[in-house]
């Protein structure tokens, strides 16, 4: 069983930035694939960023590229996401998820785990 916790939501506003950080429990988390994603209301859930097992392996939703930075710290079983430039379209719960068998996909199927979500908004 893995557990992850995020943490780093809050009210922005547009141009601001956020820090996002998932911790995981558990003693494999380095073999996981991590993901963020995001869901708004009355929309589904998108993914919007991704990090293989060393952390060299990192992919964005076109959405977000250039302004969002996935990274991992497993030393710390936490994985990050920086997020600068913030837009009003940002606004949204933001999750971390865990893959075990470490492909990290973008559908939100492939994924084992979720944590709870952390409310991100952003004014205009």
């Amino acid at each position: 069983q893995v557990q992850l916790v995020e943490s780093g939501g809050g009210l922005v506003q547009a141009g601001g930035s956020l820090r996002l950080s998932c911790a995981a429990s558990g003693r494999t988390f380095s073999s996981y694939a991590m993901g963020w994603f995001r869901q708004a209301p009355g929309k589904e859930r998108e993914f919007v960023a991704g990090v293989r097992l060393s952390g060299s392996s990192t992919y964005y939703a076109d959405s977000v590229k250039g302004r969002f930075t996935i990274d991992r710290d497993n030393a710390k079983n936490t994985v990050y996401l920086q997020m600068n430039s913030l837009k009003p379209e940002d606004t949204a719960v933001y999750y971390c998820a865990a893959d075990v068998l470490g492909v990290g996909p973008t559908s939100a199927q492939g994924y084992d785990y979720w944590g709870q979500g952390t409310q991100v908004t952003v004014s205009s």
